[in-house]
């Protein structure tokens, strides 16, 4: 498919794309206090700050947050702003794929929350990033299943006005090399572009398959970010706020 290039200062948002989703179109999925907000506890373990240099912002998410919680922050700084530790640091690479053709792809199974239960039990297998119960509501979810047992799944996860997130991408590893994964992720751009958005992505440094699968898609890799966990110094650890942080 042809779409038109996109001008650099339209990616602009893409530097932080939770806050604008969480502030925008997902504001019914969020808690927002001033300058931070969050994805609900069930839906995602996620926070987004206006600016991570500023910090009000973090004062913000510190009130959002139970005592004690670590934060999970796409996007956040390389280290801790004062009064905060850094508890976790993973590099991501966030990828844009405004010339990816779909392609043809049979036509996967939409899953939904009946479906949960099998979900959250292949992230855990996989490991792709954090799916949690009320995840599948942030968008449109496609499966495959073989001998009845769901092998792959991809979604949709931030959606800033414009943009769309493809996330959750995962295969059972006994069904890997089969091309479910891209075909997934193809089905899922199809329905991107039929509401006239952009597909973008994120994918864990440490993943030299998936990051060699987006390339040969056609995706583009904009930028390295961080995905880091943080919580206030002093505090006692809320390990039960802080579950599957």
């Amino acid at each position: 498919m042809s779409r038109l290039p996109l001008p650099s200062t339209a990616m602009t948002v893409l530097d932080n794309p939770l806050w604008p989703a969480l502030v925008g179109p997902q504001r019914g999925f969020a808690e927002v206090h001033g300058l931070a907000a969050r994805y609900l506890s069930d839906v995602s373990p996620f926070y987004a700050l206006a600016d991570t240099a500023d910090p009000q912002a973090w004062a913000d998410a510190a009130v959002l947050a139970e005592p004690g919680e670590a934060i999970f922050v796409p996007h956040g700084p390389r280290t801790a702003p004062p009064g905060w530790e850094m508890t976790f640091r993973g590099e991501a690479v966030q990828f844009v794929g405004n010339d990816v053709d779909p392609g043809d792809h049979p036509e996967p199974i939409v899953l939904t929350t009946a479906d949960v239960p099998e979900m959250i039990d292949l992230v855990r297998r996989t490991d792709p990033g954090p799916f949690l119960s009320r995840t599948i509501e942030l968008g449109r979810y496609v499966g495959i299943r073989r001998r009845g047992a769901l092998v792959a799944m991809a979604g949709e996860r931030m959606r800033p006005s414009g943009w769309s997130e493809i996330s959750a991408v995962c295969t059972d590893p006994a069904y890997r090399g089969q091309g479910l994964a891209s075909g997934l992720v193809g089905s899922v751009i199809a329905a991107i572009d039929a509401r006239g958005e952009v597909p973008f992505l994120h994918v864990k440094g440490d993943h030299p398959e998936a990051i060699g699968l987006y390339h040969k898609m056609g995706f583009t890799e904009r930028k390295r970010c961080i995905f880091g966990i943080y919580r206030p110094i002093g505090q006692p650890w809320n390990a039960a706020a802080s579950a599957g942080r």
